[in-house]
């Protein structure tokens, strides 16, 4: 029973976010990989792997010692009052255990694989610390700051593989979380009405249509940084292909935003990723055609 709920308070559908860990290796392929070989790629695989699997473990210790401060907001919330710290079937301390045991391998093992990766991981423990125990309360710097926390994973995807990184690359994933986080924001508001400021303090400063005016900046914004990102980055083929990718991202985009405004959901990003089909086919189809792109016009 203990392990049962352990599992589900580390959450693991939630690991879907540490996947940004593989943009680098799948973006640096037209420059890195030629001439190809196949004991070089499976070289930087195999860290790009590690490093995901880290970045679980910090996560997940991240959301342990999240539940425990937020233990009582929880219990406010329609949803989050069944997990299983504010439900009671977890017992606190295991949960601490478990979480300090997770941060302390999760944090050697990452020096371990590269210095400047752990130095990346360290930033990101105590981001995410800020964030649980201060940052989460002040307005628009809440989203910030998982934002920041998606770009720290793209961070450490380059630097595990010692690869450079297009700066548009960085500044699409902001976009991309403040879309996200904003679309989330927006949910808790609508599901939980007048009593949202006793789950979480920032969403008394909000309003339904605030966020829905920044969601309309931020939404237009990302597709106009990845589609400059597409032209003008100087490590991408100077034939421009990568454009071909563009209507992947709209369509992406514009399907969260139906799920969002049509079917209520944005609640829980790693859901949507997990359920929606028409998502997972764009997604899929998004990184084969990059990855085929960018593997046919390497060392241009």
């Amino acid at each position: 029973m203990v392990l049962r709920d352990l599992l589900r308070s580390i959450r693991p559908k939630q690991w879907t976010k540490n996947l940004l860990v593989f943009l680098a290796l799948i973006f640096s392929m037209n420059l890195y990989w030629e001439p190809f070989d196949l004991a070089s790629v499976g070289y930087l695989l195999a860290r790009a792997a590690a490093a995901f699997v880290l970045f679980c473990m910090v996560s997940s210790s991240e959301y342990l010692i999240n539940d425990l401060v937020d233990v009582e907001n929880d219990r406010q919330h329609p949803q989050k009052r069944l997990r299983p710290l504010a439900s009671g079937m977890l017992k606190p301390s295991y949960a601490l255990a478990t979480a300090i045991l997770l941060l302390t391998v999760s944090m050697s093992l990452s020096f371990w694989l590269s210095r400047l990766f752990g130095i990346v991981v360290l930033g990101y423990v105590a981001l995410i610390l800020l964030y649980s125990f201060v940052l989460k309360h002040i307005v628009i710097v809440d989203v910030f700051t998982i934002a920041a926390g998606f770009v720290l994973r793209a961070v450490a995807g380059a630097v595990v593989i010692n690869v450079p990184i297009s700066p548009w690359l960085y500044i699409c994933t902001v976009l991309g979380a403040l879309f996200l986080g904003f679309s989330k924001r927006r949910h808790e508001l609508v599901l939980l009405n007048d009593d949202a400021p006793k789950h979480r303090r920032s969403l008394e400063e909000y309003t339904p249509q605030l966020l829905e005016q920044m969601i309309a900046v931020v939404a237009p914004a990302a597709v106009i940084a990845y589609s400059l990102y597409t032209f003008s980055a100087a490590n991408l083929p100077q034939n421009h292909a990568m454009m071909l990718t563009i209507p992947f991202v709209i369509y992406g985009i514009f399907r969260y935003l139906y799920l969002v405004h049509s079917k209520n959901l944005g609640g829980s990003p790693e859901e949507i990723l997990l359920s929606d089909l028409p998502l997972i086919v764009d997604i899929a189809l998004w990184v084969a055609a990059s990855s085929v792109i960018l593997f046919m016009y390497r060392g241009q």
